[in-house]
């Protein structure tokens, strides 16, 4: 099995490392892509979505990213502790018909001993905005790296 490092067990800059790219795979929205960071039998909650595996995975972003369009994230680190980080996030995103929404959301992640991603549990809230309130057009610029997210 190929490692993703960092590693477990984490310390701060480890952690914030494994944060950020994390955060820069979902703004590919390649659901394959993002995929590799998890483990071939990785349990996943998302909402009120059960997933186990990465093929679930895959065919799960593959339908949020038709949905959700225009999809840009920002995640910041929690806690962590051992081979767990806890992340807070939001992303904005617009619909089919046009209607603009922030989410907001926050993640429980544990890892195997290769740095992949074993579970993920997120409980995740839609708030309709305006398309002139939107604070994130795409992936982080690199010079934004270590910056505090915007939570609101």
């Amino acid at each position: 099995m190929t490692a993703r490092p960092p590693l477990p067990p984490f310390d701060e800059e480890s952690a914030r490392r494994k944060v950020q790219a994390a955060e820069d795979a979902w703004n590919t929205r390649e659901p394959e892509r993002v995929a590799l960071a998890y483990t071939p039998d990785a349990v996943w909650r998302n909402r009120d979505d059960f997933i186990t595996g990465r093929a679930a995975i895959i065919d799960f972003l593959a339908r949020k990213w038709k949905k959700e369009l225009d999809y840009a994230l920002r995640k910041e680190l929690w806690s962590f502790g051992g081979n767990r980080i806890s992340v807070r996030f939001q992303y904005e995103w617009h619909d089919a018909e046009g209607r603009t929404w922030r989410s907001y959301g926050n993640e429980l992640w544990q890892f195997d001993g290769h740095g992949l991603m074993s579970r993920r549990e997120a409980s995740i809230n839609d708030i309709p905005i305006l398309p002139e309130e939107r604070r994130i057009h795409g992936p982080r610029p690199e010079s934004e790296y270590g910056n505090a997210l915007p939570i609101r």
